[in-house]
């Protein structure tokens, strides 16, 4: 298809030009070849040169005749162009205000308020926040003036006067809190656990010289109870990152109690032993001391562990349902407290035999002469220490509860053990 007009024709080849295929080198290099001999040296290139310049010159002035043709049209049209964009720009502009007026509008009456609106959630939240730390200092001044009062007439001490102050944002920053928790809690709370620990360390279901009544045992059992409880509720629960909650303060009161025990019947027994006159009334106390704690282990088998409303969870080493006597077991890593008493004993009394044996002397002879009957006497002192009071035997649950009517060979059957090691520690280490 040519691109000349018919009323003007034109030898310019346009549809090789317009061929996507076109190449310059080769149209080119067709020139040459068209206008010279390929064998010719050298070839002449200015036939070619003013062929592509003189179609060039053509093609401009074809240029120049459409643009002239078409210059009125081109203009009207870009006239029009211009009127319809002036057109719709002022469309624009009219809608850009009204937009704009529509959104100062708006921000006036929502963004505005909702800034108003907002101030007020605020004031509101805090209010609310003052509100709930305002009923908690309440509920808090209440609860320690209960306490205040109730601890007064256990004690008969005079009361503590709570002042009052400014309050802050934060119950533990509140100053009346802090007056609270240094002038009554603390020194109640220290007061009840130096009670609590008396209780423990004063336990006893009988001497020597005899046993409680039934009335009397039922009394110590019960206050016995009431300081396990309290040292079990308040034991620390502030506790590192993984680590189980266990009663520390009862475990530690009642540890405290049997090393007392044991440090009391060595050093006595280690005496008796040396004189041996007073070794039947020193095994005696032994023997008290051991159902004592033979009385407290049934004490803390009956009675069950308490809810702990600080301890939640996974935390609690204690499971629910459970007695106070598992976790005192775990803590000493032994099966009964009688076994715990009599082994620790053993292994405490040899070095103290073995240190009798090696002065010599009238001491060492007489408890070499009398080794038969020394191991008998600590035999027996195993059996009836293992042995609950009769006032508590009466209570206690399972095989305990039947001890008054075990005979003394299923009594000494049942230890065995322990009696083989007490008399292992003293009878081995007298020699022969």
């Amino acid at each position: 298809m040519s691109v000349a007009n018919d009323d003007e024709p034109s030898y310019i080849d346009y549809e090789t030009f317009l061929d996507p295929g076109f190449s310059p080198a080769a149209f080119a290099n067709t020139l040459v070849l068209a206008t010279n001999n390929p064998n010719d040296a050298p070839l002449d290139l200015s036939t070619p040169l003013s062929r592509v310049l003189f179609d060039i010159q053509e093609i401009d002035s074809h240029i120049d005749v459409l643009t002239t043709r078409s210059a009125i049209p081109l203009l009207t049209h870009t006239k029009e162009q211009t009127e319809a964009s002036g057109r719709i720009v002022g469309e624009l502009d009219t809608q850009i205000k009204a937009l704009n007026d529509s959104y100062k509008q708006l921000e006036k009456e929502v963004i505005q308020k909702h800034a108003e609106a907002e101030e007020v959630r605020l004031v509101a939240s805090r209010l609310w926040e003052t509100l709930k730390l305002g009923r908690a200092v309440g509920r808090a001044l209440q609860l320690g003036r209960q306490l205040e009062v109730q601890h007064a007439e256990l004690t008969g001490s005079a009361s503590t006067t709570v002042t009052t102050s400014s309050a802050s944002y934060g119950i533990e920053r509140v100053a009346v809190i802090r007056t609270l928790r240094d002038n009554i809690y603390l020194p109640t709370e220290r007061s009840v656990r130096e009670s609590a620990e008396r209780i423990i360390r004063e336990f006893s279901m009988g001497s020597a010289s005899g046993t409680l009544t039934f009335a009397q045992s039922e009394e110590t059992r019960a206050r016995t109870v009431s300081g396990l409880t309290t040292l079990y509720l308040l034991s620390p629960t502030t506790l590192a990152k993984n680590e189980k909650w266990s009663p520390t303060l009862m475990l530690q009161s009642l540890e405290s109690y049997l090393r007392t025990a044991l440090q009391s019947s060595t050093a006595s027994l280690s005496r008796a032993l040396a004189t041996l006159p007073s070794l039947e009334r020193t095994l005696a106390d032994v023997t008290a001391r051991c159902q004592n704690v033979v009385a407290l282990e049934a004490v803390l088998e009956a009675t069950k562990i308490p809810s702990h409303p600080l301890v939640q969870g996974q935390q609690a080493t204690p499971k629910t349902g459970g007695n106070m006597l598992q976790p005192l077991l775990a803590y000493l890593e032994t099966g009964s407290l009688a076994s715990y008493f009599w082994r620790t004993m053993a292994s405490n009394l040899a070095p103290r035999v073995q240190e009798i044996m090696n002065k010599g002397g009238v001491s060492a002879r007489t408890l070499r002469t009398n080794r038969q009957s020394v191991g008998e006497a600590i035999k027996e002192c195993v059996v009836k220490g293992c042995v609950l009071p009769s006032a508590v035997a009466g209570a206690a649950s399972g095989d305990r509860g039947r001890n008054d009517e075990m005979k003394d060979g299923e009594k000494s059957g049942r230890w065995e053990r322990e009696v083989a090691v007490m008399v292992g520690s003293v009878v081995n280490n007298i020699g022969r």
